[in-house]
């Protein structure tokens, strides 16, 4: 059989060129990377975007000095704290904390305001401007103690509430200097304040969604009431505080269930100090105010 001639086969299509990717010119001055503003997105998870960080100074507050002119420097500090430059922030917040040490009394009229800045920053991503605001919480804890609920309590201001709350957050995460800085300003915090008001501030987080902040809040209840008179805990709830205790022993974190046995034991002591019967006493306690199963837990803890 003849050959079919190929002069009927399909041509081969010739390969067009292909289009090169055009590339827009970068203008010089924008080839280097900007500066990000004070609320500028970073991964906290990252290194900062700029090697300035590096020039930020976490100060101890016993290396902070006193303001050569405080006077003049209060008028500014507000301005400061709300730069849009980061770096200048971290300044202000560290005049705030000497504002905090040395100036109390000229930083009492604005405290609400800048505990509010000091809200802000802790919600920044940058780890300088985070882990100075923490710093700053420390300060002012120490400095001004209960007059911060005093404060509260005669304006309609939620920045204490929303200051607490932050640090739970900060000290429950994974990165860990700015974790212990949080630590550190939510122990600053108890060990400055008087410990009734602060149970109603911290009674809330045994309840919250976030796991380690429950953990976290349950630790300082237990420094609180580690710190309370038998009156003082009659006058928050006795009941109230063994209910709290029996619902954190069965908290999936073991450092919340630590806690927990932490609030039986003190408010054990000062329920039984004057009885003779002590274990008898408590048994009745406990069997009167819980179900069996959590009173049976509570008599088991202190035995």
């Amino acid at each position: 059989m003849a050959l079919r001639s190929l002069d009927n086969a399909l041509p081969v299509p010739s390969e067009r060129p292909k289009k090169q990717a055009k590339v827009a010119a970068v203008p010089p001055q924008k080839q280097q990377q900007q500066q990000p503003d004070f609320g500028a997105i970073n991964d906290e998870n990252k290194p900062p975007l700029s090697t300035s960080d590096a020039s930020i100074d976490y100060i101890p507050s016993e290396n902070l000095k006193s303001l050569a002119d405080p006077d003049v420097k209060i008028h500014g500090l507000i301005g400061g704290l709300e730069s849009k430059d980061w770096v200048k922030v971290c300044e202000s917040l560290n005049d705030a904390r000497r504002f905090a040490l040395y100036h109390s009394i000229l930083l009492l009229p604005i405290l609400d305001k800048v505990m509010m800045v000091i809200v802000k920053a802790m919600k920044n991503p940058r780890s300088a401007l985070c882990k100075t605001s923490i710093m700053a919480s420390s300060d002012i804890f120490k400095a001004f103690g209960d007059k911060i609920l005093e404060m509260e309590s005669s304006t309609s201001s939620d920045a204490f509430d929303q200051l607490l709350l932050q640090l739970l957050l900060k000290a429950s995460q994974d990165k860990k200097f700015v974790c212990e800085e949080a630590d550190n300003a939510v122990k600053a915090m108890v060990e400055s304040m008087t410990p009734l008001p602060l149970l109603h501030k911290l009674k809330a987080y045994v309840s919250h969604s976030n796991l380690r902040v429950r953990a976290k809040a349950a630790i300082s209840i237990s420094r609180c009431v580690s710190k309370m008179e038998l009156e003082g805990m009659k006058e928050f709830g006795l009941v109230s505080l063994i209910q709290t205790a029996a619902e954190l022993l069965n908290d999936r974190l073991p450092e919340a269930r630590e806690a927990a046995r932490g609030i039986v034991f003190s408010v054990y002591e000062a329920f039984t100090e004057n009885q003779e019967q002590k274990k008898e006493v408590w048994q009745s306690f406990c069997q009167s105010n819980l179900p069996a199963i959590h009173a049976q837990a509570m008599i088991k803890i202190v035995a």
